[in-house]
């Protein structure tokens, strides 16, 4: 994909602050001074066999990409594809379940758009706002910024184990409730306390997704692997060889671009590769604001993980250790 996004001509106008040449989480239009439209769009097929479910996940993870600016969400429009085999009531499922999460976030279905498709498929466009000034992107971090991480590791590995009836229903549960997760709060709390920069973690995995921020930021993020967070039993599920097909695309994408300082648990090197689904936030935040931001992430009640540092570059974008 990238390669052929190589050759597409890139859109020049002064109110872009932010296109697709800058592999960031949405694209930001200036309207005025004081606001600027942020946009993104994402769908995939079905990772959970309850339809409701499905649309929940898909939106919040939609979502997640305006959040993941800084942005509020303002507008939604359904994407589907749609087998013509299936019952409507299924549809009527994830139409649901995508705008009760929708409405969670504060904001509306304005529409969308549906075709007939041999695999069902879900998603959303999402519009939102912020104020120029405030935009966070994944290429600002800075030398001494903390980094956190807002959810656990391991969904990749647990929707695979859901789909060869390897995992408990209380697993399987666990998982969907954190995919369906928002990240509206740590977002919100990343603006406040001034974060240098920010992505959600999804398909490319913990190390890709930080990469992007080491490698756009020109500096070396260094991750604490004892500090991870992780779902429960997805070291035994990467062991039983749970790994999902693009954990392997994500560790050739990652060749030469990290390194691993001291010897870690093989299984645990399975899951910095792992793909998440509406995973949680990569936060840099300035040194001197991070302690203020732990405590109200607590106060709060919100998950956040400290995991590393940014430093100055070094040989490696990112190392673990």
């Amino acid at each position: 994909m990238a390669a052929a996004l190589k050759e597409v001509p890139q859109t020049k106008h002064p109110n872009l602050i932010i296109g697709f040449n800058h592999a960031d989480d949405a694209g930001v239009y200036k309207l005025n001074d004081y606001t600027a439209l942020v946009q993104t769009l994402d769908f995939f097929p079905p990772i959970v066999d309850n339809p409701y479910d499905f649309g929940q996940i898909a939106a919040a993870n939609a979502l997640s990409d305006i959040y993941a600016m800084g942005g509020k969400a303002l507008t939604a429009l359904n994407i589907v594809c749609f087998p013509g085999n299936l019952p409507p009531s299924v549809l009527t499922d994830i139409l649901r379940g995508g705008s009760e999460k929708v409405e969670e976030a504060g904001a509306i279905i304005v529409g969308g758009h549906s075709i007939s498709d041999r695999e069902l498929k879900y998603g959303m466009a999402v519009s939102g706002i912020i104020n120029p000034k405030n935009i966070i992107t994944n290429t600002g971090a800075q030398e001494g910024d903390r980094v956190y991480l807002t959810k656990p590791l391991g969904i990749g590995l647990i929707t695979t184990g859901i789909k060869r009836e390897a995992v408990s229903e209380e697993l399987a549960k666990t998982a969907v409730e954190l995919m369906k997760e928002l990240n509206r709060k740590p977002a919100e709390l990343m603006v406040k306390y001034h974060a240098n920069a920010a992505t959600d973690v999804t398909g490319y995995g913990l190390l890709g997704h930080a990469f992007e921020i080491a490698e756009g930021s020109g500096k070396t993020i260094r991750i604490l692997s004892q500090n991870l967070p992780l779902l429960p039993d997805v070291l035994n599920l990467a062991k039983a060889g749970m790994n999902p097909g693009g954990s392997l695309a994500n560790r050739q994408f990652m060749e030469k671009k990290y390194l691993l300082k001291n010897k870690i648990d093989i299984y645990l090197e399975d899951i910095l590769f792992d793909p998440q689904t509406s995973g949680g936030l990569i936060i840099c935040v300035p040194d001197r604001y991070a302690d203020d931001f732990e405590k109200e992430l607590k106060q709060d009640g919100i998950f956040a993980r400290y995991i590393g540092r940014v430093e100055d570059r070094d040989t490696y974008p990112i190392i673990v250790v």
